[in-house]
C-alpha cells in the first residue's frame, strides 16, 4: 500500500464519520491540519464530539457530500450500493477503507504499540494508553473501546508514541505499521474467514516479522509462542503466568469484589506490587503485558502501578453500570466461549448470591462452529439466558 497517499492532499471527507473506529483518526487528521468533513446516518454522541471539534458533518449520505474532496475514506459496514461510497468510486478520487487509513497512520510514529491477539484487546490497549497517559506521555491512542481518561475511543498527541488496537479480523492488522507488537494469545476465532487455527497462527507470524523493534508475547500460550517460531530481527519478550517468562506475576490475591493485587516480576526480581481495579486473572495477564509494554518505551514501574491503579476498565469489559434493589448490573463484550468463561469465572468468583448471565449470540457462524463451546461457558454461572 502506498503510505505517501496522503501527501499534497489538503481536504479528506469521512463516509460514516461517527463510527469508533473513524472518529480516532478524524482525531490525528484535523490536529495533523487535514481539513475534514463527514457524514453519518445517525445523530450520536461521538457525532456531536465531531463537530465539537468544528469538523462539517452531513446527516444523510448523498452523493454531492462528496464535493470538494481529495481523498475519501469510508468504514467496511458501508455497503456497496451507498450513494456517496458510488460517487466517490466514480469521483477518479483516490478512496481508502478505514483500515488502510489507520495503516498510514501508525506509519507516522516512531512508536506504535499494536496490541494484538483473539482476546483482551481493547482492554490492554486501554491498560497500556492509561499508564502512559497517567505518566503524562502526550500519545495518540486508536482503541476499540471508551476509555474515560482520554474521553473516548482515540486521541492525539504530539509525542513519537501511539498506542493502537491491531484486529485480526479478515488480517487487517497486517496494513498496520507496528514498532512494538503486542500478542496476547491466539484463539480459535473468525473461522469464516481462516477457516482453522493455523491460518490464524500464519497471520499473527505475519504481524509479528512486520514489527519494526520488539514483539511483546504471551509465552504460556502454546499457539502464540507456534506463532513466534522463526521471527528474527527484532527483540522477543515474553511475558506469561510462569516464572520462565520475563515478565509474570506472583502472589495473586483477590482482596474484594473487583480488586485484585499481585507482584509484578521481571526475570526473577520483583519490580514491586500492582493494584487492579478489573475482575479476574485474565486481567492479570493483560495488566502484565501493559507494563511490559510501557516499561519498554521508557516508563517507570511506579508509573506504571499508578496508571494500572487508576485504570477501572473500558466500556462494556466487565462494566458496572449500577445497583438496583440489591442487584448488581455488569455489562460485558465477551462473545466466544474462551472470554464467557473468563468474565463467567471471574463474576462467580465475587460475593453474589447468584449469577445470572443474560447472554446475546453473536454472529451466526461463530455461534454454530463452537456451539458445545458456548453450551460449556454458558453452564458456569447460577443462572443462563440466551435471548
Amino acid at each position: 500500500m502506498n503510505i505517501d497517499i496522503l501527501n499534497g492532499k489538503k481536504h479528506i471527507h469521512f463516509i460514516g464519520i461517527g463510527g469508533s473506529g473513524m472518529y480516532p483518526l478524524a482525531q490525528i487528521l484535523h490536529t495533523k491540519g487535514f481539513y475534514l468533513t463527514g457524514s453519518d446516518n445517525n445523530e450520536t454522541e461521538t457525532l456531536q464530539a465531531v463537530r465539537d471539534m468544528g469538523i462539517p458533518v452531513y446527516l444523510g449520505q448523498r452523493a454531492e457530500n462528496i464535493e470538494g474532496a481529495d481523498l475519501i475514506v469510508h468504514t467496511a459496514a458501508i455497503m456497496a450500493d451507498n450513494p456517496e461510497l458510488i460517487a466517490a468510486k466514480a469521483s477518479g478520487v483516490p478512496v481508502l477503507e478505514r483500515s488502510e487509513l489507520l495503516g498510514i497512520v501508525t506509519s507516522w510514529y516512531d512508536n506504535a504499540i499494536c496490541v494484538a491477539g483473539t482476546h483482551g484487546k481493547t482492554t490492554t490497549t486501554s491498560m497500556v494508553t492509561q499508564i502512559l497517559f497517567t505518566a503524562g506521555v502526550d500519545l495518540s491512542a486508536f482503541i476499540g473501546g471508551k476509555l474515560p481518561c482520554i474521553h473516548g475511543s482515540g486521541r492525539s498527541g504530539s509525542s513519537d508514541i501511539m498506542t493502537c488496537e491491531a484486529c485480526e479480523f479478515v488480517d487487517t492488522f497486517l496494513k498496520l505499521y507496528p514498532d512494538i507488537a503486542v500478542l496476547l494469545n491466539i484463539d480459535a476465532d473468525h473461522l469464516d474467514y481462516f477457516g482453522t487455527v493455523e491460518n490464524i497462527i500464519k497471520s499473527f507470524h505475519k504481524f509479528a516479522q512486520l514489527t519494526s523493534k520488539a514483539v511483546i508475547y504471551n509465552g504460556s500460550d502454546a499457539n502464540t509462542c507456534k506463532a513466534m517460531e522463526g521471527i528474527t530481527g527484532k527483540e522477543c519478550i515474553t511475558f506469561g503466568k510462569t516464572a520462565d517468562c520475563d515478565y509474570y506475576p506472583a502472589n495473586i490475591r483477590h482482596v474484594s469484589g473487583l480488586e485484585t493485587h499481585f507482584q509484578l516480576m521481571h526475570r526473577g526480581e520483583e519490580l514491586g506490587e500492582i493494584v487492579l481495579h478489573v475482575a479476574g486473572e485474565h486481567n492479570v495477564l493483560n495488566a502484565t503485558a501493559a507494563a511490559a509494554a510501557a516499561m519498554y518505551v521508557g516508563v517507570s514501574f511506579a508509573d506504571v502501578a499508578k496508571g494500572l491503579a487508576e485504570f477501572r476498565g473500558a466500556g462494556r469489559r466487565f462494566e458496572k453500570k449500577g445497583e438496583v434493589g440489591g442487584i448488581t448490573l455488569v455489562d460485558d463484550y465477551a462473545h466466544h466461549p474462551t472470554e464467557l468463561t473468563a468474565t463467567l469465572k471471574a463474576a462467580m468468583a465475587m460475593p453474589f448470591r447468584k449469577v445470572w448471565a443474560v447472554f446475546q449470540p453473536f454472529t451466526f457462524s461463530r455461534t454454530a462452529m463452537l456451539l458445545d463451546e458456548f453450551a460449556e461457558a454458558l453452564s458456569i454461572p447460577d443462572h443462563a439466558v440466551l435471548t
